[in-house]
């Protein structure tokens, strides 16, 4: 698929960090893109210097997303392009040692459930919203497609490290819902693919030691560096323009294996 400008995108997370590249990337290639986003002074910058649009959503919250593609459906028509985004990575082992302490502690079942709730149900209640959406619009391509829908797992989905049994949890259902969706949606012309991003030079980082993001890096075997955004954001690109790419899931990580720790 082909965007233009007639074509309407939106993209989770897209204040900061893969989100912000897609958007960028989306926007440099003439669609018309919404940033759902809930860092509404960052995310209404960015959508003012790329030419888009800013809703503020959570995508824990359905009265939140309904809102927010009712005000980006009005400024842009029905979206062509979905690209998610959204979501958290807190690091919290199953059993912990208090400090000082022979006392042994569970991880608590809140945090546990909030990550599944943003990473996994966020995700999928926008796949199901948006890709209703798409299938009522006409073909723009010569196989029939009507949409195209990027989610984002992790390498982590894969080989989770100690303390990231949510993130891991909650990245391993993306990748395991890409094939049953992407079979649901195949009738209706719209595909799906899932990004499974290694270490990335984000937000995220951003606080770390640089002898720490040297560690990272060099945990890469090669290239030998983090990932940049613009390189997630190029992959995002090339999955909406090849209609041959549906229902699997690429791993963008440098041929990263990650360590228990």
């Amino acid at each position: 698929m082909k965007l233009d400008h007639t074509m309407s995108a939106i993209v989770t997370g897209g204040a900061s960090g893969l989100g912000e590249a897609s958007a960028r990337k989306l926007a440099a290639e003439g669609a018309k893109v919404a940033i759902f986003d809930m860092q509404g002074e960052r995310g209404a910058l960015l959508a003012q210097e790329i030419g888009g649009l800013f809703c503020e959503a959570d995508v824990t919250s359905e009265v939140s997303v309904d809102a927010a593609l009712a005000a980006a459906r009005a400024a842009h028509g029905l979206e062509r392009v979905l690209v998610c985004c959204a979501g958290i990575g807190p690091a919290r082992r199953t059993v912990s040692k208090k400090r000082d302490s022979a006392e042994f502690v569970a991880h608590d079942l809140s945090l546990f459930r909030r990550t599944i709730e943003v990473n996994l149900i966020g995700t999928f209640g926008l796949v199901a919203k948006c890709a209703s959406a798409m299938a009522s619009l006409a073909p723009c391509t010569p196989d029939g497609g009507r949409g195209v829908i990027v989610t984002t797992a992790s390498v982590a989905a894969q080989d989770g490290q100690i303390g990231q049994a949510a993130y891991a949890a909650s990245k391993g259902g993306v990748l395991a819902m890409t094939l049953p969706i992407a079979r649901d949606l195949a009738g209706y012309g719209v595909r799906l693919m899932t990004i499974l991003p290694g270490l990335f030079d984000t937000p995220m980082f951003d606080g770390a030691p640089e002898e720490a993001r040297r560690a990272l890096a060099a945990s890469v075997l090669f290239p030998s560096r983090l990932g940049r955004p613009d390189e997630f954001a190029a992959l995002v690109s090339a999955i909406i323009a090849n209609d041959m790419l549906n229902g699997g899931a690429i791993r963008l990580d440098g041929a990263l294996r990650m360590a228990p720790k």
